[in-house]
């Protein structure tokens, strides 16, 4: 048995490579015919029904956009309900038929059967079940000091799309229905100071991935992964209260227009109705796969080389860490926009405090 895998080991990754290569030109056109077919004849999502968790900003709000200029039924699921207000009034004017929203903790299976019992009952079926809600952090994992931040980190990335997703199975079954994912390149790649974050998309990635082989075609799943988007990096203040919950400060509230956010969520719905796989953007992050495989140490030395030790260990996080930071409030939206001094007022106690990454960004 060792022998073959000696002989394995020497003759299949350069046999692959060379098939592979010969073979390029006739699949690049092949998924080139079938991206057409699939874009002449997508999905019509007029009066369909799409649930979208996490959006009431960011790539979720943009989602419900795209959307909504199908002419969907949307359901919008966040915590704060008085952000979904608006950007349902915002979907209506843009065709949405009709918009529903629902204050809601994708964390807790108990919250996810209620937004999608209730999509049913008002709607009568799910089309598409989009999961966007994700949470990313900006601290080296041998700085955190307590512990407690650990599990909801990954709570909000996994758990939070893994329940909704199986509480909406059984109605995306019926419907011939699709499932959106909405993760990140980190999940391959490694990136400083995100080590809990890449943990989560992995693991997010693999679920999904294994759970398209076991839906086989009765309910499709589309992957959508993202390099970085500064646009929506926010700082804020991550709080740990009482039972655990957690809560997301901001200290801005930007309407995102334009730029890589609303081009990266056009993509994404884009994809689902023509049946896509996968979503990527931008996708010339792919090239690193090879050398992730084929090539490990030089990927690494790249990256020991672009990121400078001091980078690295320079906390730009202190959540997690331990260390005590004044508690402080709310920023008035405008202050940050018109270059003002903001006003802070207490808000309680923090348990943590300090820059947190909302790739897309928590309810």
């Amino acid at each position: 048995m060792d022998f073959l895998n000696f002989l394995l080991n020497l003759l299949v990754p350069p046999g692959s490579m060379i098939t592979l290569a010969f073979s390029w030109p006739a699949l690049c056109f092949l998924n080139f015919c079938e991206w057409l077919y699939n874009s002449i004849y997508g999905e019509d999502m007029d009066n369909k029904v799409v649930i979208i968790t996490g959006a009431s900003s960011g790539i979720g709000e943009q989602i419900a956009y795209e959307y909504a200029l199908r002419r969907a039924n949307l359901t919008l699921v966040a915590r704060r309900e008085h952000r979904l207000r608006g950007i349902a009034e915002n979907a209506k004017r843009l065709g949405a038929r009709h918009v529903m929203i629902m204050a809601a903790d994708v964390v807790k299976e108990d919250d996810c059967r209620r937004f999608v019992n209730e999509t049913i009952n008002v709607f009568g079926r799910v089309d598409h079940l989009v999961n966007t809600v994700s949470l990313g952090h900006t601290f080296c994992f041998e700085e955190a000091t307590d512990t407690s931040v650990f599990p909801v980190l990954l709570d909000i990335n996994f758990w939070g799309n893994v329940y909704p997703t199986f509480v909406a199975l059984p109605y995306l079954h019926q419907s011939n229905g699709r499932i959106i994912i909405n993760a990140s390149v980190e999940s391959w790649l490694p990136m400083p100071r995100m080590s809990l974050y890449a943990a989560a998309k992995a693991a997010l990635v693999n679920f999904y991935e294994t759970l398209r082989f076991e839906l086989k075609d009765e309910v499709g799943i589309t992957i959508a992964t993202h390099g970085w988007i500064g646009s929506e990096m926010t700082r804020g203040k991550f709080m740990l209260e009482e039972g655990a919950e957690m809560q997301w400060k901001e200290e801005r509230e930007v309407h995102v227009t334009g730029g890589p956010v609303e081009e990266f969520a056009r993509l994404i719905v884009s994809g689902a109705c023509r049946g896509d796989a996968y979503v990527k953007f931008p996708s010339w992050y792919d090239v690193f796969l090879l050398y992730r495989v084929f090539a490990p140490r030089v990927l690494n030395w790249a990256f020991r080389l672009l990121i400078s030790p001091q980078g690295t260990r320079r906390a730009s996080s202190y959540v997690g860490t331990g260390k005590h930071i004044e508690a402080v409030g709310m920023v008035r939206p405008m202050a940050m926009l018109e270059g003002t001094s903001p006003t802070h007022n207490a808000i309680g106690p923090l348990t943590f405090s300090g820059q947190l990454i909302s790739q897309h960004k928590l309810d």
